[in-house]
């Protein structure tokens, strides 16, 4: 691997991210960021959210709106911001725990499942959020292009790819089935949205997102095969 690829590469270990401990005021901005996105929820589930301002969810936290508008461009960005933190690191990190040997599709998609679709209580209580305005579903789904950056370091490090052109492309296009397969999940095809914008969700999320990363898997392949041949359980 060349050291420039090398010195881009984070570690990663058994589902984790690896990174060096952050300083005073990389660990403020981590608990401000955090303070933010719990009252931003706490707030919407109390009183819904378009009963809750920026001011309401800065003061909330403690910090000012100015703060505020540091680390969120909206109220959406914080509520949503509940759901979705870090998951984009969280699949990549799922990627690269898995056997060298194993088929790299196979493992961008299970990481991505899995990742989509175990949710924990307040996980639970944004997505129900979520599916009651459109502007929380437009949040929510411009979320998928972060997925990108981590995941494409991930695939370099995978098949070789020391000018990561390839592990850009591929990435790119897994964030893109992501939310070509939750657009189908949140805003079926035909269906009338009720007043304020509720829908119900579509189908099995899991099922449309194996079906929407289902075409990249030969271009996994080829990317593979240059470097070391598949091997077939």
């Amino acid at each position: 691997m060349h050291a420039s690829l090398r010195a881009r590469i984070i570690m990663w270990h058994a589902g984790t991210v690896t990174t060096p401990s952050p300083g005073l005021r990389e660990r403020k901005k981590q608990a401000t960021r955090e303070a933010l996105r719990e009252a931003a929820l706490r707030l919407a589930v109390e009183r819904g959210a378009d009963q809750v301002r920026v001011e309401d969810i800065a003061e909330a936290a403690g910090v000012s709106p100015r703060t505020y508008n540091n680390y969120f461009a909206s109220r959406e960005q914080a509520i949503v911001s509940a759901v979705t933190a870090d998951r984009e690191a969280r699949i990549a990190a799922a990627v690269a725990a898995r056997p060298a040997g194993a088929r790299l599709a196979d493992a961008v998609t299970e990481a991505v499942v899995e990742q989509y679709t175990n949710a924990g209580e307040r996980e639970q209580e944004a997505l129900l959020l979520i599916t009651t305005r459109t502007a929380l579903r437009d949040a929510f789904l411009d979320t998928t292009a972060s997925i990108g950056p981590p995941l494409t370091t991930v695939i370099a490090e995978r098949i070789g790819d020391a000018g990561a052109h390839t592990a850009r492309v591929l990435a790119a296009s897994v964030a893109a089935a992501i939310r070509i397969a939750l657009e189908g999940w949140l805003r079926p095809a035909g269906s009338a949205e009720a007043a304020g914008g509720l829908v119900v969700p579509s189908g099995s999320l899991p099922d449309q997102l194996r079906a929407a990363l289902a075409p990249l898997a030969p271009a996994f392949d080829a990317a593979e095969r240059r470097t070391h041949p598949i091997k077939r359980g």
